[in-house]
């Protein structure tokens, strides 16, 4: 008669149980408590708050250059990994671990910094001025901001997966006729797509709910430069509880439908 062994792991019902009281805790409680909150306003009075000059605005200006700094973190963060996997060069450790500061630097050190850089008597942002545009204070400003906090998210996403396809496909490739582009193309993007997806989203989300490092160089100007967390603690700072609870959940609804787009879009290109 063979005996059962018992899993070291626990089994499904254990581990689903807290996995949902786990995810309860964090993430559904908070943000039903966010959702109940709101009920204490009609739909008229919700529909006001949300559809305001102002919150239009910082709702635009904060995914617009959240988008923006995601679009260029997937080229950017990209080449990275690509250097960082395919060539060995003297300080590329030193290169792959500069990469995390974002993570691990306060966003407002970041902000100070990127102000002192950007700002018109700053050491780059002089020469702008000369030019006849500014960085700081102005949306672009606002993109480079974020562009630094979420590279990481791209580079981390993709640089495991470069490092798993072998050289030797694309030698392949090559000695089949395959041009530089066509390798690309037909046997790089397919496999690196749905990783960049990933990143994409994940820079893309921690950009929208960016704050400290933003805010110093935003300049922060109603119809502006003020982007919706801001807007928010705005809220917060005049008591006006239900009017931040208001803008939080239109910015958790729009950051979700659109994430639920970039995820059902990873889905079905990694589905043969």
């Amino acid at each position: 008669m063979s005996r059962r062994i018992s899993p070291v792991i626990p089994g499904f019902g254990l581990t689903l149980g807290y996995t949902l009281v786990y995810l309860s805790l964090l993430v559904l409680i908070p943000l039903g408590a966010l959702f109940l909150k709101t009920t204490e306003l009609t739909w008229v009075q919700f529909w006001t708050i949300i559809s305001a000059p102002r919150v239009i605005a910082a709702l635009k200006l904060s995914f617009g250059t959240a988008l923006a700094a995601a679009v260029l973190n997937g080229i950017i963060g990209t080449l990275l990994a690509w250097v960082l996997v395919r060539y060995d060069f003297f300080g590329r450790k030193v290169i792959d671990a500069m990469v995390d500061l974002p993570f691990a630097l306060p966003t407002a050190v970041a902000g100070i910094a990127l102000t002192a850089l950007y700002a018109p008597a700053g050491l780059v942002g002089q020469f702008a001025t000369d030019l006849g545009f500014k960085i700081a204070y102005t949306p672009l400003g606002i993109t480079l901001a974020l562009t630094f906090v979420t590279l990481p998210f791209v580079v981390r996403t993709v640089q495991p997966v470069l490092a798993d396809i072998p050289r030797e496909v694309e030698e392949a490739a090559a000695c089949l006729g395959a041009k530089p582009l066509q390798i690309f193309r037909h046997v790089l993007l397919p496999a690196l797509l749905p990783a960049w997806l990933t990143g994409f989203a994940l820079a893309f989300a921690r950009g929208v709910g960016e704050y400290g490092s933003v805010i110093f160089i935003a300049g922060n100007m109603p119809m502006k430069t003020e982007i919706l967390p801001l807007l928010i603690m705005v809220k917060l700072d005049q008591y006006d509880y239900t009017g931040a609870t208001a803008i939080g959940v239109l910015m958790l609804v729009v950051a979700f439908v659109l994430l639920l787009l970039i995820n059902l879009l990873q889905r079905r290109i990694e589905t043969p």
